[in-house]
């Protein structure tokens, strides 16, 4: 089991390592998010995502693009403190942080087996589904229903214990 900051690598170290991996004959799985305030619903996304192959590589947005999907305020947490809680987890085998609005330059670079989306899509609403179909991909929907929100955990934090 790699330690936390030892899992998060650039993406040249991560395409060398993805290379290895599948040399070996392991199967990769590539998940992602901005995991901005990380709670159970992640955690259980990225554990059934495991599932899925013998490697775990997990994509986390970089800040800019996580301001630009989630909006003013956000993410809460920077990259670095995102990727670090994300490699925290037993689970996960690599971190990369990535600044495209979507992953598709990642899954073509790595070539995953699998690529993995939460509950909170479809097959046909995965963003990058086009490029695993042609790429060979198989997507995955994987996880707990999205009982689970950073945005509701942030805003019963703010409304307190007695609303």
């Amino acid at each position: 089991m790699r330690k936390a900051q030892p899992k998060i690598v650039a993406h040249d170290v991560l395409a060398a390592a993805v290379r290895t991996e599948k040399a070996l004959g392991r199967s990769i799985v590539f998940a992602n998010g901005i995991f901005d305030g990380l709670h159970v619903g992640h955690v259980r996304y990225l554990e059934a995502a495991r599932h899925q192959g013998d490697v775990l590589v997990v994509g986390v947005n970089a800040d800019a693009s996580a301001r630009a999907l989630k909006g003013p305020g956000r993410p809460i947490l920077d990259e670095h403190a995102r990727a670090i809680l994300v490699a925290a987890l037993r689970c996960v085998d690599f971190v990369v942080i990535f600044a495209d609005p979507n992953v598709e330059s990642l899954l073509e670079q790595l070539r995953p087996q699998v690529h993995v989306k939460g509950t909170d899509y479809t097959a046909e609403t995965v963003p990058e589904r086009a490029v695993a179909n042609r790429l060979g991909i198989r997507v995955a929907i994987v996880g707990d229903p999205k009982d689970h929100s950073t945005r509701a955990l942030l805003e019963s934090v703010r409304k307190g214990p007695h609303g």
